[in-house]
C-alpha cells in the first residue's frame, strides 16, 4: 500500500523543483526527503527520480505517479475537510493573499472581522500579482485568494480552482488637473492618442491589457515608465508625465493635482475570491463569508463621492 507522507513528499519535489526546496516546504531536512524517497522507490520497484547535473527529475514513473498522487491526496483532503466542516467554529490556518489595490481598503476590514469573530483563527495575509498568488494558490501556499480578472482578458482558471465573484470595478483614466481633457465628463481612449502612459511592468497583466486596449481603439502604445505600484504611477500622471489606467478601488489615494475621468466604453473588470476545489474547510469558508460582505460594504466607505467632490462642494 502507497505510503501517503512518501506519496506527498514526491509531489513536493515535483511541485517545487528539487529535493531541497521540497524539505524547505515540508519542514524537514534533505536527507528526510530522499530517505522518504528511496523508501518509496523500494516500495515500488521503480526509480521514480534520475539524477540530472547537480539536480534530478522525475523518470516517468514517477510523472505517472505525480499525476495519480495529486488525485488520491486531493480526495483525502476532501474527506478530512468534510470532517472538519461538522465543527462549529472556525480553527487552524488561513492564509490570504490579494492583489495590492484591495489590500487598502477591503482587505483591512475582511480580516478585522475575521479577528474578531474568529479568534482561534490563525491568520496571515500576503500582496501579489494575480498571477503569482494563483500560482501559490495552486502550491497549497495560501488558501484563499481575492484576485482580478479584466472583462477584455479574463482570467483562466484551471480545473483544480474555483471562484466566487465580489465584486463589479471599473477601470477610469488618470490625468494632471491641468490637460485639456481633466474637467470632461468622459474621455475616449481616441482623445488621448497623443498621450505616453505609465502601467505595471512589460508582461504583467495591467501592461499586457493596457497595450491591447490602447492596440483595439487604433493606438499604437507608448509607454516609456513601468512602475509596479498605483501611488507612484499616480504621481507620474500628477507631473503631466503620463496617463494611466486605475482602477476605481483605489480613488481615495488619488492626490489633488490627478483627474480621474470615466473611460467611453466602459472598462470593466471584476474581482473573485479564489479557492482550491478541495479546500472545504471551515477556516475557508468564513474566510469566504467575510470577503463578501467586506466588499458587499463598500459603499460606506463613500470614497468615490469624496474624490470626485471638488473643493467647493465641502
Amino acid at each position: 500500500m502507497l505510503n501517503t507522507d512518501r506519496l506527498r513528499t514526491l509531489c513536493a519535489v515535483s511541485d517545487h523543483g528539487s529535493i531541497s526546496a521540497a524539505a524547505v516546504r515540508l519542514h524537514i531536512t534533505a536527507s528526510g526527503v530522499s530517505q522518504q524517497l528511496a523508501k518509496l522507490e523500494n516500495e515500488l520497484g521503480v526509480p521514480l527520480l534520475e539524477h540530472v547535473g547537480r539536480g534530478v527529475q522525475l523518470t516517468h514513473a514517477g510523472r505517472l505517479l505525480v499525476r495519480r498522487g495529486r488525485t488520491i491526496l486531493s480526495l483525502m483532503a476532501e474527506a478530512e475537510h468534510a470532517l472538519a466542516s461538522l465543527e462549529h467554529d472556525a480553527i487552524g490556518e488561513l492564509r490570504l493573499g490579494s492583489f495590492p489595490s484591495a489590500c487598502r481598503i477591503v482587505l483591512p476590514q475582511a480580516i478585522s472581522h475575521l479577528r474578531s469573530h474568529h479568534p482561534a483563527l490563525d491568520l496571515s495575509y500576503r500582496s501579489g500579482t494575480t498571477d503569482a498568488l494563483l500560482h501559490a494558490l495552486r502550491r497549497n501556499e495560501v488558501d484563499l485568494v481575492v484576485a482580478e480578472s479584466l472583462v477584455t482578458m479574463p482570467l483562466h482558471l484551471p480545473d483544480d480552482v474555483v471562484h466566487q465573484h465580489l465584486h463589479d470595478d471599473v477601470v477610469e483614466v488618470a490625468l494632471a488637473a491641468g490637460h485639456p481633457h481633466a474637467t470632461a465628463d468622459g474621455v475616449t481612449l481616441a482623445d488621448l492618442a497623443d498621450m505616453t502612459w505609465v502601467t505595471w511592468r512589460r508582461n504583467e497583466v495591467f501592461h499586457t491589457w493596457l497595450e491591447q486596449t490602447l492596440r483595439k481603439a487604433g493606438l499604437e502604445p507608448a509607454i516609456p515608465f513601468e512602475v509596479p505600484d498605483f501611488s507612484a504611477q499616480l504621481e507620474l500622471v500628477s507631473n503631466n508625465l503620463a496617463a494611466a489606467l486605475i482602477p476605481r478601488l483605489i480613488r481615495a489615494w488619488v492626490p489633488d493635482r490627478v483627474a480621474v475621468l470615466p473611460v467611453l466604453p466602459t472598462l470593466k473588470r471584476e474581482i473573485l475570491a479564489l479557492t482550491r476545489r478541495d479546500d472545504g474547510r471551515p477556516s475557508v469558508r468564513v474566510g469566504l463569508e467575510a470577503m463578501v460582505h467586506a466588499f458587499s460594504t463598500l459603499a460606506q466607505f463613500e470614497v468615490w463621492e469624496r474624490v470626485i467632490r471638488s473643493p467647493e462642494d465641502e
